[in-house]
Parts: structure tokens; C-alpha cells; sequence
């Protein structure tokens, strides 16, 4: 239990990486069984000749190439396993994937979650209790990573792979002037810094050995006099000398002003080494959104506000300069709406996701403590984040000073002029990123998980197929789409791609714009679609994709120094590799918001996340029409709607005069048959019950019926005391009364009986 004197350790019973060497390796796929999935990837995106040319190249890297670079890739597994070197055939050349392109990382690498509002509105919309409430859960977290004892992951029974966790706390992209970037790591990272203004501070957060220096309290303390000290800055000064814009820079130019800056200063060299090796950065915002489209674009890129001052010269006085984006930042607006962004070379979105969710959820849990302890006592709520406090301000020396100190610094840096002219430039460089960027939310909340689930489709096949048929209705024809699938049942796996854009889902892309289609029609095509997808997803997360082998394959023939196959030359592969839809599900009920840039000039960047009752897409676009886009995603949701079983609800009736009163006998009411469409049958009753007409003066009418089914909504007849009758299920029901009047039972608005006295 968490505790303010560091006593009393509680380990976990499995350590955080116990089960790593217990965890298969990703397998090779057959290059048979790649090859002949290949075709099918892009099948819906080709004309018929395009099609046979396909074929045709398959068949010849099959016979020629192909497995010759199969041999290869399968050596290299097998001695890099041997070696221990690397975790899978596959994690060299993705690393590098990520890691090689000189392009910013802005709006084209780094993805952002937006956290749902916290229980406390008290804390919630207070910038610094939000900060300082999620900072203290994220400090313990990374107590917990430190001792190992953090929970690993586990799906369906099976553990996940947790390498990732090793690079979540004290790690940073490093720029590299000659080579692809690195990605350092810090595992004795004990401080976090804190970005406000765009100035640096930091404070020490953990001891030595790992246990957490501060609580909630004291993180409070720390933030209100950072952001006293930054806002005492004038504003123009500060955008004059922000660093952090140059994170923004196209890697090459980023790694040569850092590595000028560590040369001509040991200040710089000390200061950049602490930012790199804090545990994470903490950015408090100057900054209100006014909407979700605003909150999106903040924790994306951050705002692009200009002000002029009196030489009319502009300074830009918006966020998008108060970022570190070679980290994994916490950002807290003004209002205390609070979110992330991550960079994502070396952490996946399912473990950026845990580290979110386990910190909002301590959060939760700590407030409702603070409800039940008058109440139970202290420690009846289990914390999330069962990490050891010994607050450094409690922990002094003999003569009665902190042994740690916690107080925060200033990072101060000797910025030469030309420095500064790099700063102005990055400045504006990043400034036409965000002007050309527009992102565009829908917070859809007429159905959801619930809903789609009731009628036997898959939540996340359902979402994928919505969004291709919203680009259909604009544009009359399907493009290259993405999903990653998570392979961490594997060791050291990450994902593999699925491709949305099959033959099915082509087809019902036809059928849902036909005219002539029924909503019969349109619910098979879509079963089929949904069906066909989920079990390629399934596939994919097996290790059974296509692209990451055949990337595999591409990248170990150039590793030896081989000509590419004419196959990696093809229009095919260059179809399956641009990617106009690039789709990404990941979430739960911690998150508000998840979303990232498209990887093309003309895609779209589409983070989606599945709730019970609601679905929550944020797109992002360059130069596209986003709005509209959106405005057919909202459109092709509601029609989707249209075509299915709407969920159960259990209807509110009117009081009668007798309400549902079982009759003791039914012997006294004479046989009863159901007719159901001109075809009697008999009926076996099993209760019955009696209820009073609304504006029946003679007596009771009798319904009865068997109870051996679900409940289903009440049935009405349309006689003429207009009453719902009974909670039964369809031709199951049976009228008896003083007359032999023919009853019509419907069902949602349809006819699904008739029912009459013998």
C-alpha cells in the first residue's frame, strides 16, 4: 500500500518481465502462403488487367527471387535468435522504419490521446491539481517499472510481450547527423521536466533506488512556482529563445544545430542531457480549447497564434513552441483538460494506452478514497498504482535538511545569434505544417459497441468498413486503407498490417450506393465484409500477414547488398504501400480522444476509439475537405443504423385498474388458436394473466402466454382498448375474451400475428 515512509515494499508475485522468455517468436510465414495472400490485398483496388499483371509478377518472384531472399530471412532469424541481437525477424528493419526518415516527426510520426474528464471537477478543471494529480500516479508508475513489479499485460489468459515498458520512462530520439536516429535510453532517470512558456525547468521525482520523493502535495507546490517563474518571462523573450521548436526540424538539421550547441557550450551539453534523460516532460499550456476539433489540434501539433509587436515584426505566441517532441510529453491545458503525445519509435499505442489508463484510473480510485475513508477507513480501495512514497521533505539529515532535493530548476542555455535564427525559422518551417494540417472530430453518440455487438458484428470490422464507406460516398471509389494488429502475444512483437479494402468490402461499397438494393441486401453484404475482415485481423495477429514479410523480404535483400526483385518495383506493392486511409483503433473508457497525421500528402489520419454507446473518430488531413469527410462518416453511421435490430428496451406502461394479476386457473377460458398468416396452430399455454382495458367497462381481457423464451418488447394490438398487452415473444401469444374479435399483434410497427377466440 502506498505509504509515506518507504517501508514495507509489497512486490508483485510475477515480475513485470517474467514472462518474456516464456513468449514464442513471430513466425516466418511461408512464402507460398505470403504470395498467394498478395493478390487479394490489392485485388479491390485493380482493373482486371492490373489484376493479371499481378499475377503475373507473384509468379515470378515465386520462381526466381523469392526464395533465395526466403533463405536469407530465415537465417537471419535464426542466428539472431541464436545471438540474442534481435527479438524477431522483423524488429531491425522496422526500428529503422521509424527511424531512418529525415522528415519532422510533427504531424508525421507522433500520435496524441486525449484523456476523458477526471471524476473531481474540482481538480479536473484546475490546470495544476490536473497536472500534479496525473504527474504523481505517472511518477509511481515508473516506481513500479524501476522494481519491476508493475502488472505485466495479459490478453485472454496469455501474456503480452512488455519490452516496450523499458522504453517508456528516461528515453529520447536522438538526432543523428549521418545515420538514421537512435533511441536512447535512461534507465536511472529520477527527475521529470516540466515545459511552461516555452521554457525548461525540472525537479527530482524518485530516490536513488526508485522509491517516489513527492506526493500530490508537493508536485502542487513545485508546478504554481515553475509557472510562476515562466510567466515572469516576457512572452516575446521566451518565443525568442524556445528550444523545444527545434525538435520540429527535419532530423539531419535538428541533430546539427544540437550537435553545434553541445560543442560551443558545456551548459547546453548538460542541460539537453537532462531533458533527454527525465523520466517524461510535463508541457502546461497556456491555452483554452473551445471545442474537440481544438482540443485535437493542440495535443496534435499545438496552436499557431501570431502577434505582432511594435517593430511589426510577428512572434508566434501560440503551444506549438512549448514541446519536446523527441519525448513522451503529458500536455495539461488552461482549463485542465489534459492529454499526450508520444513519440513513436520505440512504444506502440496498447502501451502508450496502458500508461494512460493505469494513471487516469489512480486518479479515480484516489478520489474515491477520499469519499470512503471517513467512512471504512483508509486503505479499504486498492490503488492502481501500488507504488512506495518517502517524500524527500520528511526525509532529512542530522541537521535537519532534505536528503534530496526536490525544489524545481531553470534550464538555462548559451543560445548564439545564429541559434536563435534557427529558432525563427523551425518556428515558421513548423507553422506551415500546422496551417496546411486540419483536424475535424466526430463524437458520435447515437449508438456504439452495444449496438453492433446485438447484431453479431464486429465492433472494430463495423468501424473500418464505416469509414470506407463514407470515402466511397464521396468520391465513388475505394482506396488503399491500413489497420495495425497487435502481435504481442509474440516476443518483442508490435503489428502487422491489415488491409481493409477487400473484395467484400468493395462489393458492398456497390450494393450500399445501388438504388435497387433492399436492406436485406445491404446487411448481407455487410455481414460478409465484416466477417471476411475479422478473420484476417485474426491472421494478422497470428503473424500471418502480408506486408511486415514482405518488407522483411525487401529489406534483408538490401541489406546484402542484393538488386531489389522486379516484384519491389511493381505497381502492386507501390498500391498496397500508399496508404490513403490510414486507420488506427485504440482505446477504452480512460480515453476521450486518439488521433494522428495522414502518412500520404492526399490521406487521411483517422484515430478511432469504440465505446458501449458511442463511437469517437478524430481526422486529420492536409489541404482534404475534413468536414465533409466527416459529415459522410455521420451520414453512412446513421444508415448503417437504419439496416440493423435496434437494441431491447423495456417499455414504460400505462397504470391500469388491475396490473398483471395472475389468474389462479385456466381451465374456465375456452381453447385458443394463433393464426399466423392464415395458418392456424395451436397454442400451449403456460400462464396467463389478466388485465384490465383501458376503456373496457365489461370486464377483463385475458392474455396469456408461455414464458420458455426471452422477454422481448411488449406486443400491441390495435383492438379497441389500444393497451399493450404483455411482455411475450412473437407467435407465442394467445387472446381470449367475451368476443371473438381478430386481434392484430405487431412488433416494432410490423404485423407478425393474428390472433382470434375458436
Amino acid at each position: 500500500m502506498t505509504n509515506d515512509t518507504g517501508q514495507g515494499i509489497r512486490r508483485s508475485s510475477s515480475s513485470t518481465f517474467a514472462s518474456q522468455s516464456t513468449l514464442p517468436r513471430l513466425p516466418i510465414p511461408t512464402l507460398e502462403e505470403t504470395l498467394e495472400k498478395f493478390p487479394k490485398c490489392v485485388e479491390a483496388l485493380q482493373t482486371s488487367e492490373q489484376q493479371k499483371v499481378t499475377k503475373t509478377v507473384v509468379k515470378e518472384f515465386l520462381e526466381n527471387d523469392g526464395p533465395k531472399l526466403q533463405a536469407l530471412l530465415e537465417k537471419y532469424d535464426k542466428e539472431g535468435s541464436q545471438s540474442g541481437e534481435i527479438g524477431s525477424y522483423i524488429e531491425e528493419f522496422w526500428n529503422e522504419s521509424y527511424l531512418a526518415p529525415d522528415s519532422s516527426v510533427v504531424l508525421n510520426l507522433n500520435p496524441f490521446f486525449v484523456l476523458e474528464e477526471g471524476p473531481d471537477r474540482k481538480i479536473s478543471k484546475d490546470q495544476i491539481r490536473r497536472a500534479a494529480s496525473l504527474t504523481f500516479a505517472a511518477v509511481k508508475l515508473a516506481s513500479l517499472l524501476k522494481h519491476e513489479t508493475l502488472k505485466p499485460d495479459v490478453f485472454r489468459g496469455k501474456p503480452l510481450d512488455m519490452d516496450q515498458f523499458r522504453s517508456l520512462f528516461g528515453s529520447c530520439r536522438y538526432p543523428e547527423q549521418h545515420s538514421g536516429d537512435s533511441v536512447n535510453l535512461y534507465p536511472e532517470s529520477t527527475h521529470v521536466a516540466v515545459m511552461s512558456h516555452n521554457q525548461v525547468f525540472y525537479f527530482q521525482a524518485l530516490w536513488e533506488e526508485g522509491l517516489v520523493a513527492v506526493n500530490e502535495s508537493d508536485i502542487i507546490h513545485i508546478l504554481e512556482a515553475i509557472q510562476e517563474c515562466a510567466m515572469s518571462v516576457d512572452q516575446e523573450e521566451a518565443n525568442r529563445t524556445a528550444l523545444g521548436v527545434l525538435t520540429s526540424l527535419p532530423r539531419k538539421e535538428w541533430a546539427q544545430i544540437r550537435s553545434y550547441m553541445v560543442a560551443s557550450s558545456e551548459n547546453n551539453a548538460e542541460s539537453l542531457h537532462i531533458i533527454d534523460s527525465a523520466l517524461f516532460v510535463l508541457v502546461l499550456d497556456d491555452y483554452t480549447p473551445q471545442d474537440a476539433n481544438e482540443t485535437a489540434s493542440n495535443m496534435l501539433h499545438g496552436t499557431y497564434k501570431l502577434k505582432k509587436n511594435g517593430n511589426l515584426d510577428s512572434y508566434q505566441a501560440g503551444t506549438c513552441c512549448n514541446r519536446w517532441y523527441d519525448k513522451l510529453q503529458l500536455i495539461c491545458m488552461a482549463d485542465g483538460t489534459t492529454g499526450v503525445n508520444f513519440e513513436h519509435s520505440a512504444i506502440d499505442g496498447h502501451t502508450a494506452l496502458r500508461f494512460v489508463s493505469d494513471i487516469f484510473s489512480e486518479t479515480v480510485v484516489a478520489f474515491a478514497q477520499s469519499i470512503t475513508k471517513l467512512i471504512y477507513g483508509a486503505g479499504r480501495l486498492p490503488h492502481v498504482i501500488d507504488a512506495v512514497v518517502k517524500r524527500a521533505n520528511t526525509t532529512l539529515d542530522a541537521s535537519g535538511r532534505p536528503l534530496l532535493d526536490v525544489c524545481p530548476k531553470r534550464l538555462l542555455f548559451d543560445l548564439p545569434k545564429n541559434v536563435i535564427d534557427r529558432i525563427r525559422f523551425a518556428e515558421a518551417t513548423l507553422g506551415d505544417q500546422i496551417v496546411s494540417c486540419e483536424n475535424v472530430v466526430l463524437e458520435f453518440k447515437s449508438y456504439g459497441k452495444a449496438l453492433i455487438t446485438h447484431n453479431n458484428l464486429s465492433p472494430d470490422s463495423f468501424v473500418q468498413i464505416s469509414m470506407v464507406l463514407a470515402y466511397y460516398r464521396l468520391y465513388g471509389k475505394v482506396v488503399c486503407a491500413y489497420e495495425p494488429v497487435l502481435t504481442k502475444s509474440f516476443y518483442h512483437g508490435r503489428t502487422e498490417a491489415m488491409r481493409t479494402v477487400t473484395t467484400e468490402v468493395a462489393e458492398l461499397c456497390r450494393v450500399w450506393n445501388s438504388e435497387y438494393a433492399t436492406k436485406e441486401d445491404k446487411m448481407e453484404a455487410l455481414r460478409k465484409a465484416t466477417t471476411n475482415h475479422s478473420r484476417l485481423v485474426k491472421e494478422c495477429a497470428k503473424g500471418k500477414g502480408v506486408d511486415r514479410h514482405l518488407f522483411a523480404l525487401q529489406r534483408i535483400a538490401e541489406k546484402n547488398d542484393l538488386p531489389l526483385p522486379p516484384f519491389f518495383h511493381s505497381e502492386a506493392w507501390k498500391m498496397l504501400n500508399y496508404t490513403v486511409l490510414s486507420t488506427s483503433n485504440c482505446g477504452n473508457p480512460s480515453l476521450r480522444l486518439f488521433g494522428f497525421g495522414p502518412v500520404v500528402q492526399d490521406g487521411f489520419g483517422v484515430g478511432y476509439i469504440i465505446k458501449d454507446h458511442g463511437l469517437q473518430y478524430s481526422v486529420s488531413t492536409k489541404h482534404r475537405q475534413t468536414q465533409r469527410y466527416v459529415d459522410a462518416l455521420k451520414k453512412t453511421l446513421l444508415e448503417l443504423q437504419d439496416i440493423m435490430n435496434p437494441e431491447e428496451i423495456i417499455p414504460v406502461n400505462k397504470h391500469t385498474r388491475s396490473s398483471l394479476i395472475p389468474v389462479k386457473s385456466v381451465s374456465e377460458f375456452a381453447p385458443l388458436t394463433e393464426t399466423v398468416k392464415g395458418s392456424p396452430k395451436s397454442v400451449e399455454v403456460a400462464e396467463s394473466y389478466s388485465l384490465y382495458g383501458e376503456n373496457d367497462s365489461e370486464g377483463p381481457e385475458h392474455i396469456l402466454f408461455q414464458e420458455d423464451h426471452d422477454l422481448v418488447p411488449p406486443l400491441a394490438h390495435d383492438g379497441k382498448d389500444g393497451d399493450v398487452l404483455a411482455i411475450v415473444k412473437p407467435q407465442k401469444m394467445a387472446v381470449s375474451g367475451k368476443s371473438s374479435q381478430l386481434i392484430r399483434v405487431e412488433s416494432f410497427g410490423h404485423e407478425i400475428a393474428k390472433i382470434s377466440q375458436q
